[in-house]
């Protein structure tokens, strides 16, 4: 077995931690203890808190080229040690190793963008209706942000909120996800190493009462938080009831339509990414395959045919397609689903499946179900697991009607050759972000992030849109 971390909180620059009650497990074998970990409490995020208040002042009046510095310090740190990192994220939360390397490599260009974005604070000079009046705009840091992260993506999601926070003169308070801190200290340690001063960046490790210490703590300036719908409801009702900024990510149930006109072979191969990689846990995934009549029979089987031929096994073996769920609940949730969907008369076309390997493991047989229908269960409730299920339909109206004719708003797709209809759901679809020709799940790191309806609340993460959030805008005016 590889090396048990020790690990610890970081409280004003310094490792904090005593008892350490609970343990990370390797979701590829379950005999393998990836990290201890201390269990927060109240105690530990008002020490925190306090540490980023009293750095707050020389942090955010600091030269911008000094926040520019040390992200691009620590950006090229994390490139130079991606492997290192990338192995430590595939052991802890089931990525293929792949996959740990590419979300640490993002990480990464995630810390060098908005090192950039730290001199490009941009204001406006205006004229005033009244003679002799100048205004102008500036941006300005807003204060102590409180950050709370998940699993899925364990090093690319706690970059890209801490990342613009500081580049703007925050600083922060991190809440890491219960399954994956090791990978979350990694990324903490890195930029105290690239010489971010003490109580700029503070994190503390623990269960759901730390993330709540967090949002009502009266020194928190503003909370953003990516998870579950149900725990971002609590999060945004905790902020706005004491007037701080919220920002929330809360998941999607993402359509792919395939049109009759669209090429089979990119079709198949779009679905299989965006439904099955990262073992269907991205809240961009393709969980709902919206099929038009025409090319329905011969897509399903031969997507059937592609998921078939993955391999799901241990996230560091260099043969795995698939790496397993991140914990035992994430995988019983993956196939109570499957089994919902047989009862409501689901076609299981391949997978769903108990899978027996070598090594205990929470692993999912991937699973493509046919023959649903838009108001089942399962094309309703997000699932977060290697399971798609297809919707037959006759019509472009049809399919864009049922993509639209859920409750969350994320991510949606079309695979179609006619530029119409394109452009049509380009217009229609009813989602922050729309793909043609594209998985449903993979985006860009220096563009905006966010959804619509249950989605997402709060201005957009990412790219240059990131500074709505983690700036405040003051309007100056001056008499000659």
């Amino acid at each position: 077995m590889a090396e048990t971390l020790e690990l610890s909180h970081w409280i004003n620059g310094e490792k904090v931690g005593g008892d350490r009650p609970a343990e990370s497990l390797n979701p590829s074998d379950t005999r393998d203890v990836v990290a201890r970990t201390p269990d927060g409490s109240e105690s530990d995020v008002d020490a925190a808190v306090q540490a980023a208040r009293d750095a707050f002042p020389a942090w955010s009046q600091a030269s911008p080229e000094v926040r520019s510095d040390i992200l691009d310090r620590a950006s090229n740190l994390l490139m130079e040690r991606r492997e290192a990192v990338g192995r430590l994220l595939s052991r802890e939360e089931g990525k293929t190793l792949p996959e740990g390397i590419g979300e640490t490599m993002r990480a990464a260009r995630i810390l060098k963008y908005f090192a950039g974005e730290a001199l490009r604070l941009h204001g406006q000079n205006l004229p005033s209706v009244r003679p002799g009046v100048e205004i102008q705009t500036y941006r300005q840091a807003v204060g102590v942000y409180g950050l709370i992260t998940p699993w899925n993506f364990p090093i690319a999601i706690p970059a890209w909120k801490a990342a613009p926070a500081l580049a703007f003169g925050n600083t922060v308070v991190l809440k890491p996800a219960g399954p994956t801190p090791a990978t979350a200290e990694a990324l903490v340690a890195i930029l105290h190493e690239a010489g971010l001063p003490k109580g700029v960046l503070n994190m503390v490790i623990g269960r759901g009462r730390v993330g709540q210490a967090i949002v009502d703590h009266p020194g928190v300036d503003g909370v953003s938080f990516t998870g579950s719908q149900g725990v971002g409801a609590g999060v945004a009702a905790g902020a706005v009831k004491r007037q701080a900024r919220v920002q929330l990510e809360m998941g999607g149930k993402n359509p792919l339509i395939v049109m009759d006109d669209a090429d089979l072979d990119r079709a198949v191969a779009v679905a299989l990414d965006g439904s099955f990689f990262a073992t269907g846990q991205r809240c961009t995934a393709s969980s709902r395959l919206i099929v038009q009549d025409g090319i329905h029979d011969r897509f399903v089987e031969a997507l059937a045919e592609k998921v078939k031929g993955l391999k799901v096994g241990d996230a560091l073996d260099s043969t795995t397609n698939i790496g397993p769920a991140v914990s035992e609940d994430q995988r019983e949730t993956s196939y109570r689903y499957i089994d919902v969907a047989r009862e409501e008369g689901g076609r299981i076309v391949t997978g769903g499946g108990r899978l027996n390997l070598d090594k205990p493991g929470w692993y999912v047989e991937p699973t493509l179900i046919a023959d649903t229908h838009a108001t089942s269960r399962i094309n309703r409730e997000e699932v977060f697991g290697p399971v798609a299920s297809t919707i037959r339909v006759k019509s472009f109206e049809e399919a864009l009607e049922i993509a639209n004719g859920v409750e969350f708003g994320l991510s949606a797709g079309i695979v179609t050759q006619s530029l119409k209809h394109a452009r049509e759901f380009q217009r229609l679809a009813k989602a922050g972000m729309t793909m043609v020709n594209l998985p449903t799940a993979g985006v860009d790191y220096h563009v905006p992030f966010g959804g619509t309806k249950a989605s997402s609340y709060g201005p957009r993460e990412q790219g240059f849109a990131a500074q709505e959030f983690f700036t405040l805008t003051k309007t100056s005016y001056s008499a000659s």
